[in-house]
């Protein structure tokens, strides 16, 4: 099964270049008015604020390209940021179906996050990090029927090594 919302990337550059230009001009508009207009006397500091809970607020969310493919013997798992800045962080993991341990959701408040057990070297668990906030109710179900449907068959093969 593949699973993309690359689609909505015009979108979220959209966003991004919007917030990015509220901040610009909200941090021009603090200087003016400190220096200048004081209209808002002590609450000048709202100017500032507002564009920075709005750059938090996108940052909190992590990154919005996400990408799943679960076709032939390995799954992928890619998951991109947009803007340059903000990209150290990207995650792009390839490892065999049968490595999958467990996977759990987070539903925060503002965000939701994917985390992927899986076995490696010397019976240890890697955990796998992925944003999947910018994902629909759909798309978040239709990942949920496919892992949990490789997790089923991991557990299958195992019980059947297990009784030869």
């Amino acid at each position: 099964m593949r699973l993309s919302n690359r689609n909505g990337k015009p979108l979220y550059s959209f966003i991004y270049s919007l917030v990015g230009i509220i901040f610009i001009l909200g941090i021009i508009a603090y200087i003016l008015e400190i220096n200048k207009f004081d209209v808002f006397g002590n609450k000048a500091w709202v100017l500032l604020a507002v564009p920075a809970i709005l750059f938090l607020l996108l940052y909190i969310l992590g990154r919005p390209v996400f990408e799943y493919d679960s076709d032939g013997e390995a799954l992928n798992f890619r998951n991109n940021h947009i803007l340059y800045l903000l990209s150290k962080k990207n995650a792009k993991d390839e490892f065999p179906k049968y490595k999958l341990l467990k996977f759990n959701f987070v539903n925060g408040f503002i965000f939701r996050r994917l985390y992927i057990y899986i076995s490696s070297k010397k019976n240890h668990v890697t955990i796998l990090k992925y944003d999947i906030s910018y994902l629909s109710r759909k798309q978040v179900k239709d990942l949920k029927f496919s892992l949990n449907k490789v997790i089923k068959t991991n557990r299958e093969t195992r019980q059947e090594d297990n009784t030869d």
